[in-house]
């Protein structure tokens, strides 16, 4: 089989990252992946196989007739069997083009949030439903995403399936890197509303009245930075805030932190976490999303209600004053059985075979 997955540009995040890796397992089991990317961009995605440029423009999304033909263009010379759009415009811009220029191949649709978030007004639910019933699978990244999907869509239930993101195996990586902090507090993720950086700001603040001495370390990048950046100038705190920018090797600063926190307000199943259990990081999330499916309170992790930045801390407080080596067992393992790319590829595959 052959493959075509869109996705939004060249960049750093989950559902890029998880695409590019999904396409090489892909490859690896003898079938071939092709990635086409719908905006410009420059991010070094882990991904060593064919690559598309249609070149579209965010502005048209709606009109964006030259790209539409592009991307048509790859299809008749590409003969593939499947086309995925994963997350963003992606959708719009396969629907567009098979309209207009009427080429076969069915379309999958891999949902990795929870869309009723984002979908709000009547409208809008009506112009998504419609993008959507070109879809002939639907591939939701947890229960939860596929739970909301459904109720919000519930002609297209049949349609509907669950496959979880995973991660590639991760290796001890040697860094000089050092992350100072007694403890240690990570963040791993792009600066968006939907990670919710600045309640983090607060949660630590709080977390600094028990441990005066830690440092809380920001890895990622993207429009919302320089306003935390300001924040944290305002509050006193450049000295124990740090931002690190993207990287690309996250896993090391996994590797040598204290604690992982995630206090986002929208995620679907973040890959991130499944690279702490992978490093043995423990983590502190809120309750949102998918996230529950991985994160098992006081099991494989603390899970915290959204909002309630008190109660965060405390479980930061509690992980960090009493480290539970049996946690990080269960988590490590978890991620072992359930969450290796090599087997969530070989699920893809049976669902392209079941719709082919």
């Amino acid at each position: 089989m052959k493959i075509l997955q869109l996705v939004q540009k060249p960049q750093m995040r989950g559902a890029e990252m998880f695409a590019s890796q999904l396409s090489t397992h892909i490859n690896t089991l003898g079938h071939e992946a092709q990635l086409v990317f719908i905006y410009p961009g420059e991010a070094p995605l882990p991904f060593s196989g064919k690559k598309h440029h249609i070149y579209g423009h965010s502005k048209k999304k709606f009109f964006d007739i030259a790209a539409w033909k592009r991307l048509a263009a790859i299809i008749k010379a590409e003969k593939p069997d499947i086309i995925q759009a994963n997350a963003g415009d992606t959708l719009k811009y396969a629907v567009f083009s098979k309209l207009i220029f009427r080429w076969k191949q069915p379309i999958v649709f891999r949902n990795a949030s929870t869309i009723s978030l984002y979908i709000k007004s009547s409208s809008a639910k009506l112009l998504n439903g419609f993008f959507f019933s070109f879809c002939k699978k639907i591939i939701s990244v947890s229960h939860l995403s596929a739970k909301d999907f459904k109720a919000l869509y519930p002609k297209f239930t049949n349609r509907t399936v669950v496959i979880p993101v995973g991660i590639d195996s991760i290796e001890k990586l040697q860094s000089d890197e050092k992350l100072t902090g007694e403890p240690a507090i990570l963040h791993v993720g792009g600066f968006s509303f939907e990670k919710n950086h600045r309640e983090l700001i607060s949660i630590f603040e709080l977390f600094l009245r028990t441990y005066p001495k830690a440092q809380l370390h920001l890895v990622g990048d993207g429009p919302l930075k320089n306003s935390i950046e300001k924040l944290v100038n305002e509050k006193n705190l450049e000295a124990c805030v740090h931002f690190y920018g993207f990287r690309k090797d996250a896993p090391v600063f996994m590797q040598k932190a204290d604690c992982l926190v995630l206090p986002s307000v929208i995620e679907g199943l973040p890959g991130v976490i499944l690279e702490a259990f992978a490093c043995s990081l423990p983590v502190v999330a809120n309750d949102v999303g998918g996230i529950h499916e991985i994160v098992r309170n006081k099991e494989t992790g603390f899970l915290v209600a959204k909002g309630d930045i008190n109660a965060f801390c405390e479980a930061m407080v509690q992980q960090v004053a009493s480290p539970n080596a049996l946690m990080k067992e269960k988590a490590l393992n978890l991620v072992n059985n359930e969450y290796q790319n090599n087997k969530i590829a070989e699920k893809f595959i049976i669902e392209y075979r079941n719709l082919l």
